[in-house]
C-alpha cells in the first residue's frame, strides 16, 4: 500500500507534468522569439509548478487593445496605401515633403510609413530641452497657459519639488476650467510614497493609472508598462521625450542621485498624432474616449521640421519601433550616432550596427559611464564586445546618470522618445517617439552627442577584456538574463 507521502509525491509530479504540457503548447502557440520561449520552456519544465506560475504571471500579454485612433478607420485603397509606401500622405501638395533628402532618407520614410500607417507631417518644429532644468519650466509654462485642454501621461510622477510644481499648475488648469487628464503608469507611480495619484484626486484632477500593479512597491522589471512621456496642450503644443516628472532630473538641485535627460518642445501637424497616442491610453486605461473635436486642433506650420510619430507596444504596434530602427541603420550611408542608458539590443540589431560599421559607416554610441540599474550594467558590459570588435565605436558619459535617448541617421534623420534600446522597450513597454527629418536639428542634436564624447571617455575592447575574470563571470551571468532585463 502507497504511503501519504508518495501518493502526495505522485499527484504534485502529476500535476506538474499536465500544467507543463499546456503551459508548454501555449509557449510554442504565442511566442515569436526562439530565444524567449526556449528560456519559459526550460523554467516551466526544469522548475516544478513554480516555473509554470512564473510564466502565467509575466509570461502571458493580455493586452491585446484593437485598433483605435492612431490606426482607425476603413481598409486603405491602393492610393493610400501606395503613399504610405511611399512614406507620404496622399495630398499632391505634401507628395514631395523629402524631395531634397537623400535616397536613404526616402528608404526610411517609405519603412516608417508602412509600419506605423501614419502619414509624414511638414512645418514641425522640434526643440530640446536639457535636463529638468529646461524642460520643467516650459511644460508649467504651457499648463499655465492651457486655454482648453491638457493630457499628461509619464511612467513616473514621484512627490517632491518638481512633482509639487506640476500638481499645482494641474490643479490650477483644472480650476479654471481647462479640461485636463493624467495618465501615471501603475509601476511608476510608486517610486514615491505615498503615490501622488491621490494627491491628484484630491486636488480635483482627472487620473488615471495604466496596468496598477498588484505590488505594493515598484518593480523595473514588471512586464507591460506604459513608459511613453508626452505631454500636449490645447492640441497645438506637445512635449515628449524621456523625461519623467522626478526632483532627480533638475541638476541644479544637486542630488546624488542626479540624472541627465532629454525632453523636447513640439509644434505643429505631428502633435496631432502624439495627441491621438495619448488618446488611445486614456481610453484603454479609464474607459473614456477624448473627443477628437475638444482635444485635437488645425495646427499650420510651425517650422521646417518633417515628423512622424512613432507608437511603439506589445498590442498592434508591436515591434514597430524594432522594425524602424533596424530600417534606419540598414539605410545608413555615413554615420549611425546614438545616446541610450540601457544597451541591450537583440541580435538582429547588434547585427544591423555591426555591417553598418563594416560598410564604412561611422558608428558612435554613447553610453553612461555609470548605470542606475546594475544588472543590466553587467549584462552591457558583457554585450559590448560584439560591437566594439566590428568597428563600432563607444563612448561613456561622464557623471551623473545620462538618461538620454538620441539616434540620428546621416546627420539629416533623428529618431527622439521614450525608448531604450533593450527587449523591454523594444517588446514590453509601451513607448512614444518621433522620427525628425531636418538637417539643422540633426546638427543640434549631434553637437550634444559631441559635447558628452568630449566630457566623457572612450571604452575599447581592451578595456573589457583587462577586467578581472570575476567581473567578467559576473556580466557574462547577468548578460543570460539579458531578454528579461
Amino acid at each position: 500500500m502507497l504511503s501519504t507521502p508518495s501518493i502526495v509525491g505522485g499527484l504534485i509530479a502529476a500535476a506538474h507534468i499536465i500544467l507543463a504540457v499546456g503551459v508548454s503548447a501555449h509557449i510554442i502557440l504565442t511566442k515569436a522569439d526562439v530565444r524567449s520561449a526556449i528560456g519559459w520552456i526550460g523554467l516551466v519544465w526544469l522548475t516544478p509548478i513554480l516555473g509554470s506560475a512564473l510564466y502565467l504571471v509575466f509570461g502571458i500579454n493580455r493586452i491585446n487593445r484593437q485598433p483605435g485612433p492612431m490606426r482607425s478607420g476603413p481598409p486603405l485603397d491602393p492610393a493610400d496605401r501606395a503613399a504610405l509606401m511611399r512614406g507620404t500622405s496622399t495630398d499632391p501638395a505634401r507628395s514631395d515633403l523629402l524631395a531634397a533628402s537623400s535616397p536613404a532618407m526616402h528608404a526610411i520614410a517609405r519603412i516608417t510609413g508602412t509600419v506605423t500607417r501614419l502619414p509624414l507631417e511638414s512645418g514641425c518644429t522640434i526643440e530640446p530641452l536639457a535636463n529638468g532644468d529646461e524642460a520643467y519650466p516650459a511644460m508649467l509654462a504651457a499648463i499655465n497657459e492651457a486655454e482648453r485642454t491638457v493630457a499628461m501621461a509619464t511612467y513616473i510622477f514621484d512627490r517632491g519639488t518638481a512633482g509639487e510644481q506640476f500638481v499645482d499648475a494641474l490643479a490650477g488648469a483644472a480650476k479654471r476650467g481647462v479640461a485636463v487628464r493624467v495618465l501615471i503608469d501603475g509601476v511608476g507611480a510608486r517610486y514615491s510614497h505615498p503615490p501622488i495619484v491621490n494627491e491628484l484626486k484630491r486636488r480635483g484632477v482627472p487620473v488615471a493609472r495604466f496596468l496598477p500593479s498588484v505590488l505594493p512597491f515598484p518593480h523595473p522589471y514588471v512586464n507591460l508598462r506604459n513608459h511613453r512621456k508626452m505631454m500636449i496642450v490645447d492640441g497645438t503644443i506637445g512635449f515628449c521625450g524621456g523625461m519623467n516628472v522626478r526632483d532627480a532630473c533638475v541638476l541644479a538641485l544637486k542630488r546624488p542621485d542626479a540624472t541627465q535627460d532629454m525632453h523636447f518642445r513640439v509644434r505643429g501637424p505631428v502633435v496631432r498624432q502624439i495627441m491621438r497616442a495619448f488618446a488611445f491610453d486614456w481610453q484603454f486605461a479609464s474607459h473614456e474616449h477624448l473627443p477628437e473635436a475638444t482635444w485635437e486642433s488645425e495646427t499650420g506650420a510651425a517650422g521646417d521640421v518633417t515628423a512622424r510619430a512613432v507608437p511603439d507596444g506589445p498590442d498592434t504596434n508591436f515591434e514597430t519601433l524594432l522594425m524602424v530602427i533596424l530600417g534606419a541603420t540598414s539605410a545608413a550611408t555615413q554615420s549611425i550616432r546614438l545616446s541610450t542608458p540601457y544597451f541591450l539590443p537583440d541580435p538582429p540589431l547588434i547585427d544591423a550596427l555591426r555591417i553598418a560599421a563594416l560598410r564604412g559607416v561611422q558608428v558612435d554610441i554613447v553610453l553612461p559611464e555609470h548605470g542606475n540599474l546594475r544588472l543590466v550594467e553587467w549584462a552591457m558590459n558583457a554585450q559590448l564586445p560584439q560591437v566594439l570588435a566590428w568597428g563600432c565605436r563607444v563612448y561613456l558619459s561622464a557623471p551623473p546618470f545620462d538618461h538620454s535617448k538620441l539616434l540620428i541617421v546621416d546627420g539629416e534623420w533623428s529618431l527622439i522618445g521614450s525608448a531604450n534600446l533593450d527587449p523591454r522597450s523594444l517588446r514590453l513597454n509601451f513607448e512614444l517617439n518621433v522620427e525628425c527629418y531636418s538637417r539643422p536639428l540633426a546638427a543640434r542634436l549631434s553637437s550634444i552627442l559631441d559635447n558628452k564624447i568630449a566630457t566623457g571617455r572612450p571604452l575599447t575592447l581592451e578595456d573589457l577584456e583587462r577586467r578581472p575574470l570575476s567581473r567578467r563571470l559576473r556580466d557574462g551571468a547577468a548578460w543570460l538574463a539579458q531578454p528579461y532585463l
